[in-house]
């Protein structure tokens, strides 16, 4: 199972999610949270850096010019679109680094797999996350249920209020399309610090 360690401020953190071996770790570039990477982050060690994980730009209704740059800027694997998308910007952007296109879950949500129709052929991963007052990092769970009923037929994160405790939980949900967990809030000691005892506990009980 892969895991995406999400909201990352600090380069010597990321050198330190290198050494655990996680999968995507994710940089917020959506001025209105808490975990903006602004002028926070070295971009030329970012970009070239010789890390292991894949480098993840989140963004939320961003301008197509602003992710191409932080694209080039910060050497880019994955870009993350968390508002309301295209299927065209994700389409454009999917020539340039892989797509992960989230999508906001709440009680109200009644049909995944017309939620994710339009994006279906041009991304190539989905994430679902909890619907808040947040475009994400809110620390709460919607009802994973929702996903074992649809077909969804693409990979996919897990995301929303994920941690240490709901180990077991992520090990018995089933989806052939699971694909992995993205991890923020639960482990961090502030906004865009996290705790790398917590991390550290979270990608071993993964290994046993």
């Amino acid at each position: 199972m892969n895991i995406k360690v999400c909201g990352i401020t600090e380069f010597k953190q990321m050198q330190q999610l290198d050494a655990l071996n996680v999968d995507f770790v994710g940089m917020v570039f959506h001025p209105a949270s808490p975990r903006f990477i602004g002028d926070r982050l070295p971009k030329k060690d970012i970009k070239n850096a010789d890390f292991e994980f894949k480098r993840v730009g989140v963004f939320v209704d961003p301008e197509m010019i602003d992710v191409l740059d932080a694209i080039d800027d910060y050497g880019l694997d994955v870009v993350q679109l968390h508002g309301n998308e295209s299927a065209e910007m994700c389409e454009d952007l999917s020539s340039e680094v892989e797509v992960i296109k989230a999508f906001s879950i709440d009680s109200t949500t009644k049909d995944i797999d017309a939620l994710v129709a339009p994006y279906d052929a041009v991304c190539d991963y989905y994430l679902f996350d909890t619907a808040g007052k947040a475009a994400g990092g809110n620390g709460e769970q919607f009802d994973w249920s929702i996903l074992a009923k649809a077909k969804i037929e693409k990979p996919f994160f897990l995301s929303g209020g994920i941690g240490v405790d709901d180990i077991a939980k992520i090990k018995a949900f089933k989806h052939p399309d699971f694909f992995g967990v993205d991890v923020n809030s639960k482990l961090e000691k502030e906004p865009g610090v996290k705790d790398m005892g917590k991390v550290l506990q979270f990608t071993l009980g993964f290994k046993k």
